[in-house]
This record gives structure tokens, sequence and C-alpha cells, in this order.
């Protein structure tokens, strides 16, 4: 769910910054957009999906799988986290015609900003538990939800 709405924040910011009209001091970038920061929310739409997958037939391979695309996540979320506080951190002057535009843009960088750590604490979560599943040796291996589920 992050991953998709990471990606419909980036579309607006695409309809936002494309709508933009060249003024006196050019036009608003931020380096989020230039990277397509928000569009890497299809890694944890796969990363997520793996997962489920993994949750269902726990082979070794597909456990794996999920981990290093969990860990994957970890790294795009990161840069993702920094990239946002630069961007945030400097706000060079734009034209009047676009200050409205860029303000949202930063509002929405604000919003995804609090989406990340919630992506960074999920991927890491299922990542520790991944390596704990995997570290055990056993013939029989079981998932995350299926140890969860037999605590209770």
């Amino acid at each position: 769910m992050i991953g998709i709405f990471e990606i419909f924040m980036w579309y607006l910011l695409l309809v936002l910054y494309m709508g933009q009209i060249k003024g006196v001091f050019g036009t608003y970038e931020p380096i989020t957009y230039k990277t397509g920061c928000t569009l890497w929310g299809i890694f944890p739409i796969f990363s997520g999906a793996l997962t489920v997958k993994a949750a269902k037939h726990p082979t070794r391979s597909m456990m794996i799988s999920a981990l290093i695309l969990n860990i994957f996540c970890i790294i795009i979320t990161i840069i993702s986290i920094i990239l946002t506080i630069i961007e945030l951190s400097s706000f060079p002057t734009v034209s009047y015609r676009n200050y409205g535009q860029a303000k949202l843009g930063r509002e929405v960088s604000r919003i995804l900003l609090i989406f990340y750590p919630l992506e960074f604490a999920i991927a890491l979560t299922y990542s520790i538990c991944s390596c704990v599943n995997l570290g055990q040796r056993r013939k029989n291996l079981t998932t995350v939800a299926d140890e969860a589920m037999s605590n209770f």
C-alpha cells in the first residue's frame, strides 16, 4: 500500500511540475523529482508481493529472494529519506507564478517523508525475521506468519 501511495504522489508531482510556466527564475524541479524518488515505490510493491508468495510457498530460494528485495527496499528508502531532507532544507527562489506549485510540491515531499520511515520499518522487520528464520537449520521451513500464528 505504501508503494502504491508513493507512485500516486509521484504522479501528482509529475502533473504539478509539468504544468509550471517558465518564469523569470525558471521552473522548480527538486532533486527528488529529477531522480524519480517516489517512483521507486514500485520496489516495495514487488517486495510485498514476493513476501506474500514466500509466506504461502516457503521454499528457501523464495525466502532468500524476498529477503534480498527487502534489503534493497531498505537501501532505497534510506536514499529517499536523504534526498527528501536535502530537498526540504534548501528552497531556491522560484518565480512568483510557480511559487504555489513549488510550495505544494514541498508539502507532498513532507508527507512522503512521513511514509518513508514506515516503509523502512516494514522492510527491516521482515528482513530480520527472515534472517532468523533462515538461520535456523530446519528441514521444514515455516514462515514468519506461521510462527506468529502458532504463538497464539
